[in-house]
């Protein structure tokens, strides 16, 4: 009888919210070079180095890396249900240097990002936009409501070889830098499951 009960409760547990709440949060970093890791090895670049920060202080967390070198906006919403998983909890999202660099205007990026973001909270997914140097992008964020980053390392000593990207030095600190935004948007999640 005491079997029963036990092999019972584990049913239930796993058909009521019990398998909700046991679920990993799923993250995916969804971008362009800077997100993918260029010049850098997979271990290095900073979805993987998040996911170890985030276990290290005891998440049950797994990032994807959906960054694509050469990546736009416009590619972003081409592909967002090829990068974007159903069990997807969380995108961070960092386009937009790509499209600049092919002549977009800001108006034209930042239009782009929001139907990403949009699209995004239609699947309940939270966002986070990452705003790389010079490409602000924090009016997008507040206007959408959405968590905002932004990576702004000096050159020098953070920079990968080509003197553009982030070497692991400064992937490990943008990781530390937006880890509380990172950290309050799980909150959420566990919060609404």
């Amino acid at each position: 009888m005491r079997f029963r009960l036990i092999a019972l409760f584990a049913l239930a547990m796993t058909l009521g919210n019990g398998s909700a709440l046991a679920r990993p949060i799923h993250i995916v970093a969804y971008g362009d070079s800077m997100t993918a890791g260029w010049l850098v090895a997979r271990k290095d670049a900073y979805p993987a180095q998040l996911q170890a920060a985030l276990r290290k202080k005891g998440y049950d967390i797994a990032v994807a890396n959906a960054g694509i070198n050469g990546a736009t906006a416009l590619d972003a919403l081409l592909r967002l249900d090829e990068a974007i998983a159903p069990d997807t909890d969380i995108a961070l999202v960092e386009f937009g240097t790509n499209d600049l660099r092919a002549h977009a205007s800001m108006k034209t990026v930042r239009s782009r990002l929001t139907e990403v973001i949009r699209a995004l909270r239609a699947r309940k997914v939270a966002g986070l936009v990452i705003g790389f140097a010079s490409l602000k992008l924090d009016d997008v964020a507040r206007a959408e409501t959405v968590a905002y980053a932004e990576w702004n390392l000096p050159p020098g000593k953070f920079r990968a070889r080509d003197h553009a990207h982030y070497n692991a030095q400064g992937y490990a600190i943008v990781v530390e830098r937006m880890l509380p935004q990172v950290e309050r948007l799980i909150a959420r999640v566990k919060a609404g499951r």
